[in-house]
């Protein structure tokens, strides 16, 4: 059997969370790389089954407390982030505080400031308004670069140099004939 390098780590994937799956069944608590395992299998086998992204990240926090996990596992891994292969394509999953949050002691623990964050603070921003004329749905995730998107999308201004102005790893999905308003943020950094 020939196998691409993606298959491959796959079934690497898999068989990692399988192995938790058995501690898991066993009542052994789970340590880092076999949480993580579990989680991302999880997560991708959810993709492919075609369950939307907001749920898929809502479900893989909600997967293992940390009373299931070894001392200091919430503390070292404050975010899984795995790249799923959706119906629609590949979308990057990010799941902040996967196994709860870590405790007011723990180290390396993150507090929060009160409020909200601006995002993408400083950067331009503007309205536009897209058109799918195409067939079929076209995803745009967030940080897609705008001046890359699909043909079948139609804009009322110029996108170069913008990306939508959607917290990372979400995506917005258009349907065909669908026109939506949603605003853009001017790109920066090696973007």
């Amino acid at each position: 059997m020939h196998l691409t390098p993606r298959e491959q780590e796959r079934l690497t994937l898999f068989s990692a969370a399988e192995l938790a799956r058995r501690r898991l069944a066993r009542g052994a608590l789970l340590g880092a790389a076999d949480a993580v395992a579990y989680v991302c299998d999880e997560i991708l086998e959810l993709a492919w089954d075609g369950v939307d992204l907001e749920e898929i990240v809502r479900r893989a926090g909600e997967l293992l407390g940390p009373d299931r996990l070894q001392p200091g596992v919430p503390a070292a891994v404050p975010v899984i982030q795995v790249e799923a292969l959706f119906p629609h394509g590949s979308s990057l999953v990010h799941v902040a505080r996967p196994f709860g949050p870590p405790g007011e002691d723990a180290p390396g623990a993150v507090r929060a400031a009160a409020g909200e964050i601006e995002l993408a603070a400083g950067r331009e921003h503007r309205d536009v308004t897209l058109l799918n004329e195409g067939e079929r749905s076209v995803w745009i995730s967030s940080h897609f670069p705008l001046s890359q998107l699909n043909g079948a999308v139609r804009a009322d201004v110029e996108l170069a140099g913008y990306r939508l102005a959607i917290p990372a790893g979400m995506a917005v999905c258009l349907e065909p004939g669908e026109s939506r308003e949603l605003t853009v943020v001017a790109m920066g950094g090696a973007e």
